[in-house]
């Protein structure tokens, strides 16, 4: 026999509205996250700059393709005023995501996310007003030195997208960005050419790989212990034969080579974006290339599918014949080829000898641009750019003359990726949905 609940009833007021969409327990982590950066744009920035100061943000130089001057050489803005405004703006973007989310009418996820990207601009601009209150922002140089040092991280993190959509976590990137660098300057200065090096940067990172896949797959060892130890393994070897090999002879086996710059006429020569898209060496070009062509290729083709259905539920890929390892196999092999390339980017990329731990932490970091870019392609290189726009941030700020801008501890920017990263990994930025099978060996049965 059924009963019914009665209208009042404390079970029946626990229902939802019929139509209304579930509101889960985060929904506040996104709105909450965005006030208070919104806070600290108006507490810190907009009141820390100096009464009366201007920030000079650089456009156009002179030779850019600017007619009749429609993009204007240099913009002064007085830094506390911009920084209110745009702290404002800030804190009623944050107000209106979660004044939806909490009556549970969330926007469509393109307004969703064109009101995270206005607010990141927002607070990026604001941040800029107050750090170089007082000086002058060369916004072609800020982003010019963001991309080069976006590039690695970048092939980095797209290494772990392949990886772990099949389900094999790739903790050796770094590993595989250190041997790509050693193998493009090795190959590269023995050859007398840039161009054998690049070729030799992915050979030489597949070695990594095959050793991850070989433990990881073939002898189901611990995955994130077999990346740690592997990019030990690389940081010794890699020391060891630039002590004993490359120091005592380096014309012949540690020479700077560089790749050359690919120039694509007019484009090169747009304001501000021409030489950040348009005047790089062929690294870049296939950095954009490669996320274009993942992209498509993991969930608009058959492989793509094929390698998703293994990285979520191998049981069942393997019952409608997937062949699970092998798909774990050549994405992982395929994975430390690409983050070959960025290990090339460190050395023949920008034209600078093999050095000891050269790869300084950058495969952690480009990681951390894997798990916050959502393992999506596009979303890896664009926190990549996030990541690498700070740390170019402290650079061109540590070169600011005396007495200008915020007096920022270029530690503290060093220290933002990071920071950034615990966040995306605690959720407060978005839930961030790890495929379910990530570094679950599989036996057939």
């Amino acid at each position: 026999m059924s009963t019914a609940l009665a209208p009042d009833s404390p079970a029946a007021s626990t229902r939802e509205a019929p139509g209304r969409p579930e509101r889960p327990r985060s929904w506040w982590y996104l709105p909450a996250g965005l006030a208070a950066l919104a806070v600290i744009a108006l507490g810190v920035f907009a009141r820390g700059a100096a009464a009366g100061a201007t920030t000079t943000f650089r456009l156009a130089r002179e030779g850019d393709l600017n007619p009749g001057g429609i993009v204007p050489g240099d913009v002064a803005l007085p830094a506390g005023g911009t920084a209110l405004v745009l702290g404002l703006l800030c804190l009623a973007i944050a107000v209106v995501l979660g004044v939806l989310a909490a009556i549970s009418r969330p926007l469509a996820p393109r307004w969703r996310i064109t009101l995270v990207v206005v607010f990141g601009l927002a607070w990026v601009t604001a941040f800029l007003t107050w750090a170089f209150n007082g000086a002058r922002v060369d916004l072609g140089t800020l982003l010019q030195t963001m991309m080069v040092l976006a590039v690695p991280l970048a092939f980095g993190a797209l290494s772990g997208v392949l990886s772990e959509r099949a389900g094999v976590i790739n903790i050796a990137i770094e590993g595989q960005l250190l041997f790509g660098a050693f193998g493009a300057v090795l190959i590269g200065s023995m050859a007398g050419s840039a161009w054998v090096g690049l070729l030799a940067a992915p050979l030489m990172a597949l070695v990594i790989g095959a050793l991850l896949a070989l433990f990881a797959i073939g002898y189901q060892v611990q995955q994130i212990i077999v990346g740690v130890v592997l990019n030990v393994f690389a940081i010794g070897l890699t020391s060891f034969f630039f002590g004993s090999v490359m120091k005592q002879n380096p014309g012949l086996f540690n020479r700077p080579l560089r790749l050359p710059t690919l120039r694509i006429p007019v484009l090169a020569d747009l304001p501000v974006i021409g030489t950040v898209l348009f005047e790089q060496t062929i690294l870049v070009y296939l950095m954009f290339l490669i996320v274009v062509g993942l992209t498509i290729a993991l969930f608009r083709t058959r492989w793509g599918l094929r390698v998703r259905a293994v990285g979520e539920h191998p049981r069942a890929a393997d019952t409608v014949g997937i062949d699970v390892n092998r798909t774990r196999w050549t994405n992982v092999l395929l994975g430390a080829a690409v983050a070959g390339l960025g290990g090339a980017t460190l050395t023949i990329g920008t034209g600078v000898a093999f050095g000891e731990e050269m790869s300084s932490g950058k495969g952690y970091i480009a990681l951390a641009a894997m798990i916050l870019g959502r393992y999506h392609p596009v979303g890896a290189l664009l926190a990549a750019l996030v990541f690498a726009f700070a740390d170019a941030l402290q650079l061109n700020i540590g070169t600011l003359p005396a007495g200008a801008g915020a007096g920022i501890p270029s530690q503290f920017l060093l220290m933002l990726p990071y920071i950034v990263t615990l966040f995306a990994v605690a959720g407060v930025v978005g839930r961030v949905r790890v495929p379910a099978a990530d570094g679950v060996p599989y036996v057939k049965q």
